[in-house]
């Protein structure tokens, strides 16, 4: 075929499909302007801001804003939080959320199944202020329910939960959970129910119990869910839940060896210091590693399971 013969035949494609093609438009214009034109702003990581300057014209200082993060005393507590806390929301919300999956799929009356996956999602849509509150009620000293409704009665002495920081990683995580399995939860119940129900029938023909087909047929087919599910909590490996790290504590200064991420950090950082610049460097840092940890797990899924791997 000719030059002219193959121009003429794109453009009868181009023709053909342009009612998709235009209907593509609002979100390209969507994605552009709100995730790719902001990173114009990853330069402020390398200026001391000046807003009389503006952005080109403030000084170039290098990576001199990163050194708040790296030179400051609480380096390895913050960074020891945010790593370990999101190892252990990574593994339980998980385990949990599929659990949780397994159960909801073994209800067979719609109406009870399409209650449940509501109340089990409710606690995804709560705020973390009014969570926190809800958390207070249990936790408060003088009228808070554990205190007054299970410690008192059993003679046992009333605990200063906003005080003692050794309770503080076990409310974390069974928060955090309550709050964030429901909805890794109806994603897993998405993908059981496309499970075919043939291969559940042919195993059952041929003696597998529950457990066996749970084993064998269930979890296999998963797993393309939960390491898709598991990359993306990678990639945000270095980033916090601000509010459950903020707001749940309540802000107080005897729990920031336990509570203190990168997020919160640099949050109350910049509420003494409010440098703009430095802000810019933390999210940068944390991208850039969250990037490169997505990366790495991606490569080595690849490597064990091409088919599962992200790209």
């Amino acid at each position: 075929m000719s030059n002219t013969g193959v121009f003429v035949s794109r453009c009868k494609g181009l023709v053909r499909f342009c009612p998709l093609y235009s209907m593509m438009i609002p979100g390209l214009l969507y994605l552009i302007i709100n995730n790719y034109i902001p990173m114009f702003g990853l330069v402020i990581a390398f200026k001391r801001l000046n807003f009389r300057l503006g952005i080109l014209k403030s000084p170039w200082v290098g990576f001199e804003n990163f050194k708040f993060l790296f030179l400051t005393p609480d380096a390895f507590v913050m960074t020891r939080n945010t790593i370990l806390y999101n190892l252990l929301f990574i593994v339980i919300h998980t385990i949990i959320a599929i659990l949780f999956a397994l159960l909801l799929n073994e209800i067979k009356g719609r109406f009870a199944k399409s209650v449940y996956q509501n109340l089990i999602l409710l606690p995804h849509l709560i705020s973390m202020v009014i969570v926190s509150y809800l958390v207070y009620a249990f936790l408060a000293m003088d009228t808070g329910l554990i205190n007054n409704s299970i410690l008192a009665p059993l003679g046992k002495e009333e605990i200063m939960w906003y005080q003692e920081k050794r309770y503080w990683p076990l409310i974390l995580v069974i928060v955090s959970t309550w709050k964030g399995f429901g909805f890794q939860c109806i994603i897993y119940l998405s993908a059981l129910v496309g499970i075919p129900k043939d291969y559940y029938e042919a195993s059952y023909i041929d003696g597998a119990g529950k457990f066996r087909q749970l084993w064998s047929i269930t979890l296999p087919l998963l797993k393309p869910t939960i390491i898709i599910l598991t990359l993306l909590a990678v990639g945000r490996m270095f980033y916090s839940d601000f509010g459950l790290f903020y707001q749940v504590p309540m802000r107080q200064g005897a729990l920031y060896d336990v509570t203190t991420t990168i997020d919160t950090y640099v949050y109350r950082a910049l509420m003494t210091l409010g440098d703009m610049s430095m802000s810019s460097a933390a999210g940068f840092y944390q991208s850039l590693v969250g990037f490169v940890c997505i990366m790495g797990a991606n490569a080595l899924v690849r490597k064990i399971e091409p088919s599962s791997s992200l790209f």
